[in-house]
């Protein structure tokens, strides 16, 4: 069941193309700061300031950069169509008939989703490190006005922030597919995730409604930053919890629709 699900949906074009997507924006990123190869990126701060520095620092901030729309966007597309293809192709009714129980099928497809959401986050770190490699060369990791970290703090850091993201991209995959079992078809799933995201990102920007900002998983997405800060990073710990929470919620949440709805009608 793995296999065929990451065959099907992996080597379709619509995929192939959103993976090269993820991998051409670090890329034209670091063609655009070429010019500043070793220097800080115009008057900008944080990451990307300090991108045009290193390979590891131009890595960080095209994943910063991607992070908030970018990559939910094509994470969410690869889990809504793991969760409602075969639905959409009318073979959903004839894998219960192999027989395959429910619970194997959730299963296979989350498990699908997993290294479709891991793969995606992969493309990015990979093109921007061989972007930021090529184009600005392997030198210790930049914090504007602060001493350079060490390679194995940096590297160190890197890994740490490169979990928490992949924590985080699978809540909206989780998202999306709940919502890929829920609705009738997988574009109207990633419809409703794109909207989620959105509307979560402007209730961020909202001080009356913090209370309702801080129960989503959303809020807490750009909290690895602070790891490449010289305060250090905030918040990781809860964001963590709620992460998980989201993803325990949505996979209870589509056993039940698997096991008491025929999301082939």
């Amino acid at each position: 069941m793995l296999r065929v699900e990451l065959a099907t949906q992996l080597m379709r074009i619509r995929t192939l193309i959103a993976l090269a997507f993820l991998a051409a924006v670090p890329a034209m990123a670091g063609l655009s700061f070429a010019s500043s190869a070793g220097h800080q990126n115009g008057t900008q701060g944080g990451l990307f300031g300090a991108s045009p520095y290193s390979a590891l620092n131009h890595t960080m901030a095209s994943l910063e950069f991607m992070m908030p729309l970018l990559l939910p966007v094509i994470v969410a597309m690869l889990a809504a169509a793991i969760a409602s293809a075969d639905r959409d192709w009318g073979v959903l009714r004839y894998l219960y008939v192999a027989p395959i129980t429910r619970t194997r099928l959730l299963t296979a497809k989350f498990a699908a989703v997993a290294i479709a959401t891991t793969l995606a986050l992969a493309v990015v770190l990979v093109a921007g490190f061989l972007t930021g490699l090529a184009i600005f060369g392997w030198h210790p990791f930049h914090l504007i006005g602060h001493p350079n970290l060490t390679t194995g703090d940096a590297i160190n850091r890197v890994l740490a922030a490169s979990g928490y993201t992949l924590l985080c991209m699978l809540s909206i995959a989780a998202i999306t597919f709940t919502l890929g079992l829920l609705l009738p078809r997988g574009a109207e799933a990633l419809g409703a995730a794109i909207a989620f995201v959105v509307a979560a990102s402007i209730l961020n920007g909202q001080s009356a409604l913090h209370a309702v900002a801080v129960v989503l998983p959303v809020h807490y997405w750009q909290n690895w930053a602070g790891l490449f800060e010289p305060q250090g990073a905030k918040g990781l710990g809860t964001g963590s919890v709620v992460q998980i929470a989201t993803v325990i919620l949505c996979t209870a949440v589509s056993l039940v629709v698997l096991r008491r709805r025929d999301p082939a009608a």
